[in-house]
């Protein structure tokens, strides 16, 4: 799946190639395109989405310019943010929206400005887009619960239950992963005790709720979490610790957090789901200097296409990948997400070496 999303990347050359010359003078200033993120929380956008898709303008198109702009999970701030970057002269906005539904006032926005939009990782509903950059979420879902129920199988443990801590509800990708999720845990024999929405996928949050379903469920009975990323699952290992549980029960996550890959490394966390996020950042990035040169997304990145609820929009999905503590030297370190020196500090270092991990 790795090896996909790398062959993706290599297909953008072509387009690539014409940047920068055509991309104005030092009289006539290159297209200004602005990336705009919905939060930090989640260690991935400032740690890579960012650097990936800022480095990947300057080398495709060097007379571009970066608007970036992060709205900290607050959607009235990202509004704000957006109306100065097309005040300031965007000509492409690439958009991670806070809210799915309340972020089509962004794109409107913009449409009335002649701007296009380019939404990345997360859909915004209802309203038409020019492109939609993502990965297959649903299938993120169903990799989560399908390593959760084969981690529970090998514990030998049918005496309990799974607790289920979603993404935000304001997140459309938060929708999918639950869509994925329970079409594998539906049918399994395992039942569900507890499911709560974490509002931000904040993890203090997700600790709040977590030690909710303790104090309800008990907790020798919680024989697995399904966290819907690895900040959420962080947030449910600090309540089990603080309460007591121990061993941990099988946990899984998403975005193969620093902390989550060293987490899976001692058995505190059982899997990550690792989406190549440099690929998805390069095709965003890509797409944006078309749109602002050209005016058009062309079909090479084009390939698929998804429906927002008013219109099929083209799209690239990209695939996702699990990662457990037999894979993360041929996942994320092969990939260059992390190195061997980020992970094996510390503590950690020990268990590195179990895993064959060499620094």
């Amino acid at each position: 799946m790795i090896v996909r999303a790398a062959a993706a990347v290599v297909a953008l050359l072509a387009l690539a190639a014409g940047c920068a010359p055509a991309a104005g003078t030092a009289d006539e200033p290159g297209p200004r395109i602005a990336l705009l993120l919905p939060e930090s929380k989640t260690a991935r956008y400032e740690a890579h989405d960012r650097p990936a898709f800022e480095e990947r303008v300057r080398r495709r198109c060097p007379a571009c310019t970066t608007i970036y702009s992060n709205a900290n999970q607050d959607g009235a701030r990202q509004q704000a943010q957006a109306e100065a970057a097309l005040t300031n002269g965007a000509d492409v906005l690439v958009l991670d929206p806070v809210d799915s539904v309340s972020s089509a006032v962004i794109v409107r926005a913009a449409a009335a400005a002649g701007v296009p939009v380019i939404t990345y990782d997360r859909m915004v509903l209802d309203v038409e887009v020019d492109f939609h950059v993502t990965f297959d979420n649903e299938r993120v879902g169903e990799l989560q619960a399908a390593a959760l129920l084969e981690a529970i199988a090998a514990d030998d443990r049918d005496d309990g239950v799974i607790v289920m801590l979603n993404g935000a509800p304001t997140d459309d990708n938060a929708r999918l992963l639950i869509t994925g999720a329970h079409r594998v845990l539906d049918p399994a024999d395992v039942r569900i005790g507890a499911e709560f929405d974490i509002p931000d996928w904040s993890p203090d949050k997700a600790q709040e709720q977590m030690e909710r379903a303790l104090a309800t469920i008990g907790r020798d009975r919680v024989i697995g979490v399904y966290a819907a990323n690895d900040g959420i699952a962080g947030g449910a290992v600090a309540a089990m610790k603080a309460g007591g549980v121990s061993p941990l029960p099988p946990i899984t996550g998403q975005d193969a957090e620093l902390a989550a890959i060293q987490r899976i490394l001692v058995g505190e966390q059982h899997m990550t789901v690792y989406k190549a996020i440099r690929s998805q950042a390069a095709v965003a990035a890509d797409a944006a200097i078309a749109l602002a040169l050209h005016g058009a997304v062309p079909p090479s990145l084009a390939t698929d296409t998804v429906f927002n609820g008013s219109a099929q929009v083209p799209a690239h999905i990209l695939s996702p990948a699990v990662v457990t503590r037999s894979t993360i030297a041929g996942t994320v370190i092969a990939d260059g997400l992390w190195s061997a020196e980020d992970i094996c500090t510390g503590r950690f270092r020990a268990a590195c070496s179990d895993a064959g991990i060499s620094q």
